[in-house]
């Protein structure tokens, strides 16, 4: 019987049924005290306390000190927010609290034409769907036609920028007399006393009605794209590839602490970018303020406790716990000269536990100045801390962080200010609206401009190599083809060639003295002629550059000169993006900045002259 139940049960477990459930077991590992104390569990005993000391021995333990932890502290601290800031060579402003400090600085122009040529047509069209949807319907077509976007013409050279790339010359021929160029009425708005219905035939009401969004329509702009306003300059300086500019604090007796920045391209703007100008006691006061009294110093006085520090991987000081393992020092293989790993994994083992953290909150853009700091420790001994290397006569041995460079005499005391300025941790970056590579040509003897992107009339970029390929051949149809019989014919075997020409995107920088300079030679940019095959009698038009950075002073007919420094033989890449980022007050800012790197080497543009050459046989 009890076979059979066995059988019955193993057939219905195969066809899926259960009879009975499923019955599971645990086993569990218990400890059997001998005794009900576990006092002397807790003591952690060593047997050998011999072996013990003379391990503490070995380690150096015996040399310490006893100390106390920190319990109680007070500081006492003196500052000033900064109050003026001034491009070098434009006038004094008066600081924006309510700005990131990048935005300030790296604003640049937005680039609307090039030359004669006008680009950026997607944000001209943009403008303009903008400027329609706050007029009455009935006075759109009059600004359509009023500020219209022209239809190119591909049968002259006037139009060669637009109609020798097929994309360019598509877009506008889909929007010219369609849409609205919203540039065009930009820029008359901000003519002195301009009116948005100037040159229009409206009716009353429309007329009253786009001259009250005029003014709304100029601030959405600019409240959309940051911009400085012409009276107010550009920090960017053009013959360094850098931007420089000066910041001014109060130092509380009637004087200010100037703060120069000169050599920031590097995207990142903080405390390292500036240095404490000696030579510079005040900057000039606002054009549109009046001058201020002096500001005294403003002193704070705050008790804290002091927290210990904390970070992954840090030994922990409690009986049977592990360490994070999210860091492993012992994984940390520094060499013998690798002093900032060694310093880190003596930081993290050794003295891990003597740091304490002394919480104080610093506004955005101030200077703050530690005057007193008084630590109390568990066993009541209380302790004035001073600055390390405050003294003049520590200079030579001075090693610090967050501190100022002092220019001028290096005998002064160490600048023991801490600065924190209003800028932002992530900035978002669109693609190149243009790139140039700066390089050295050592068979030319002279420095390349090289358009490696450029803006197109359309609003976006192109490789600045196909584009000049694309516009020469578009100039090049122009010369009618030569007839059989006039194709030169050579006789001779070999011909001389004057030059040869060289891509028309390499914009040549050739050295240069200028008269009472204490440089001995400058780069000043030069132009290369332009050869059309067949052209008859040929017209050697100059190559002009077709990017905002390298085209500097050429529409004001003003030549454009690099410091030779600035071109090492690694040469420079420079970028011009939009920017964007977001304000502590949720205030977003757009802008247009530069940006310079580190080239990839020298080159060669395979320009030569003088040379003797095979001739085309007969």
């Amino acid at each position: 019987m009890a076979e059979n139940l066995v059988i019955r049960n193993l057939n219905q477990v195969f066809t899926g049924e259960v009879l009975y459930p499923t019955l599971t077991r645990y086993n569990r590992l218990e400890a059997r005290p001998r005794t009900d104390n576990f006092s002397r569990a807790l003591r952690a005993e060593v047997r050998d306390a011999l072996w013990m000391l003379c391990k503490q021995w070995q380690m150096g333990e015996f040399l310490g000190d006893d100390a106390g932890t920190p319990v109680y502290a007070k500081i006492h601290v003196e500052g000033q927010r900064i109050t003026k800031y001034q491009p070098v060579g434009d006038p004094v402003q008066k600081f924006d609290h309510n700005t990131p400090l990048e935005a300030t600085v790296e604003r640049r122009p937005v680039p609307f034409a090039i030359g004669n040529q006008d680009i950026a047509l997607d944000l001209r069209l943009q403008m303009g769907r903008r400027w329609l949807k706050m007029i009455p319907t009935t006075a759109a077509q009059a600004f359509k036609d009023f500020y219209k976007i022209e239809q190119p013409d591909p049968t002259t050279k006037d139009d060669a920028a637009v109609c020798a790339h097929p994309e360019v010359w598509q877009q506008f021929k889909a929007v010219a007399g369609r849409a609205m160029d919203g540039a065009g009425l930009y820029f008359h708005l901000k003519t002195p006393a301009a009116l948005a219905s100037d040159g229009l035939a409206l009716t009353p009401a429309d007329k009253a009605a786009v001259d009250t969004a005029g003014p709304l329509f100029v601030e959405w702009f600019e409240k959309l794209y940051f911009q400085a306003k012409p009276e107010e300059g550009d920090a960017w300086q053009p013959e360094r590839l850098e931007y420089q500019f000066d910041c001014a604090v109060p130092d509380g007796k009637g004087g200010e602490k100037v703060l120069n920045a000169e050599e920031y391209y590097h995207e990142r703007l903080d405390w390292y970018n500036f240095d404490w100008d000696k030579s510079k006691k005040k900057l000039d006061e606002p054009a549109e303020a009046a001058p201020e009294a002096p500001v005294e110093s403003k002193y704070t006085t705050q008790s804290f406790i002091p927290a210990p520090v904390r970070f992954d991987g840090m030994p922990d000081t409690r009986w049977w716990a592990f360490e994070d393992g999210k860091t492993n020092f012992g994984d940390i293989k520094p060499g013998t000269t690798d002093l900032a790993k060694l310093l880190l994994v003596e930081f993290g083992l050794v003295y891990a536990n003597d740091w304490f953290v002394l919480p104080y909150t610093v506004p955005a853009g101030s200077v703050l100045n530690i005057r007193g700091l008084a630590v109390t420790n568990t066993f009541g001994e209380r302790y004035w801390i001073e600055a390390a290397g405050r003294g003049s006569d520590e200079s030579w041995q001075r090693w610090n962080m967050f501190s100022l460079n002092i220019k001028g005499d290096q005998n002064e005391p160490a600048d023991l200010t801490l600065l924190v300025l209003p800028t932002v941790p992530k900035i978002q970056e669109s693609q190149p609206l243009e790139e140039i590579a700066l390089i050295r040509d050592e068979m030319a003897n002279m420095v390349w401009g090289i358009e490696t992107a450029v803006p197109m009339p359309h609003g976006r970029t192109r490789a600045g190599n196909i584009a000049a390929a694309e516009f020469r051949d578009f100039l090049q149809s122009f010369v009618p083809p030569l007839a059989p019989e006039d194709e030169p014919v050579w006789k001779a075997p070999f011909r001389y060639d004057i030059m040869t020409t060289v891509p028309e995107n390499w914009i040549p920088f050739v050295p240069e003295h200028v008269e009472g300079s204490n440089r001995q030679i400058q780069l000043r940019r030069a132009a290369m002629p332009r050869f059309l095959a067949g052209e008859n009698p040929p017209t050697f038009e100059r190559v002009r550059p077709r990017t905002v950075l390298l085209r500097e002073g050429l529409d004001q007919g003003k030549p454009y000169r690099l410091h030779e420094e600035e071109v090492p033989r690694a040469g420079v890449h420079v970028i011009q993006t939009f920017q964007r980022t977001r304000w502590t007050n949720g205030k977003v800012f757009t802008w247009v900045g530069v940006k310079k790197r580190t080239g990839r080497g020298e080159g060669h543009s395979g320009l030569a002259f003088d040379r003797i050459v095979p001739s085309k046989k007969e």
